[in-house]
């Protein structure tokens, strides 16, 4: 993998950055996001790379909102990466994206979630990403706007790659322990490059559709946002809201890739657990049979369900 195509994707990665953070602060969000520069230089764990963590927390919109950018280098893959390709297992890798979770303080407004990554290992390459929404309290044209956002930022590249994509995504962000899932879904694909069965796509085309995903969230997520801040609340929605926040923690500390990756490479444990919600509540019984019987059919009955068949 040529140096020049890792600079090009790394200074895309930047202005993402850049841009949701300038997007999500600011005048009407009442928060600022910290910037944390690091370089690591190969001493521990044999990792090396750089970055920048934005963290904003404590906003009038946001309780806290990451959006980090990493760019790491290491020996040998960690278990996360090679368990769905072993022939790789003992390779030295780069990898490089961004990373973010934006939660807000009104349970009105659902917490979001986008990475997009690209990984090379010697002579092979590839992309991966995607994102998802978690609400609270459902909101069907929420969903439904969400939806079309990921499906046009599939559809130039391949006509069946949105509806695969989405599966993949109701598939992953699944937590089995509970028998229901993360949210309502949204895109997710993983080992894209020239190779990938029915989606096979050369660099360029990759790294055009790392694009369009970053560009499809940073606008649906503006637009749903600008829909649900303002809206009045209760105390028993923000209870439910915490209540809830606590799956979303299970999920990031059992399941997530992305999360053992980080740990497992020896990365930085702030900026990778930074994606957790900075207050939640577990109860051993649900606080709110009528606020569940809203929200759990759109994760258990409705899984799977295509928002945008005709």
């Amino acid at each position: 993998m040529s140096e020049t195509r890792s600079q090009a994707v790394y200074a895309y990665l930047q202005r993402l950055q850049q841009e949701l953070c300038a997007t999500f602060s600011g005048a009407g969000f009442e928060g600022e996001f910290l910037l944390d520069p690091w370089q690591r230089d190969g001493s521990e764990q044999s990792l090396s790379g750089r970055g920048v963590t934005a963290v904003q927390e404590g906003g009038a919109v946001f309780e806290r909102a990451g959006v980090a950018l990493s760019d790491v280098s290491g020996s040998k893959l960690p278990p996360a990466a090679t368990a769905r390709n072993p022939q790789l297992a003992g390779r030295s890798y780069r990898a490089m994206g961004v990373s973010v979770v934006m939660h807000p303080r009104n349970p009105n407004a659902p917490t979001s979630h986008l990475n997009v990554r690209f990984f090379n290992a010697g002579d092979v390459w590839w992309f991966g990403g995607g994102f998802d929404l978690t609400p609270y309290l459902v909101f069907e044209e929420d969903v439904v706007s969400w939806h079309e956002a990921a499906r046009a930022a599939c559809v130039p590249f391949h006509a069946d790659l949105y509806p695969q994509a989405r599966a993949t995504c109701d598939e992953y962000f699944y937590i089995k322990h509970r028998a229901e899932a993360r949210g309502i879904g949204g895109i997710f694909y993983d080992d894209l490059n020239e190779q990938t069965p029915q989606f096979g796509m050369s660099w360029e085309r990759c790294f055009e559709f790392m694009r369009a995903v970053g560009s499809g969230y940073l606008a649906a997520y503006r637009e749903i946002i600008a829909r649900r801040r303002d809206l009045p609340f209760t105390d028993r929605q923000r209870s439910y809201q915490l209540y809830r926040r606590g799956r979303y923690a299970e999920f990031n500390l059992v399941l997530d890739r992305g999360t053992l990756f980080g740990l497992q490479s020896g990365g930085r444990t702030d900026a990778i657990l930074m994606s957790m919600p900075p207050v939640a509540n577990w109860s051993y019984r649900s606080p709110d049979a009528d606020l569940d019987g809203q929200l759990l059919p759109y994760l258990t009955g409705l899984r799977g369900q295509d928002w945008l068949a005709a």
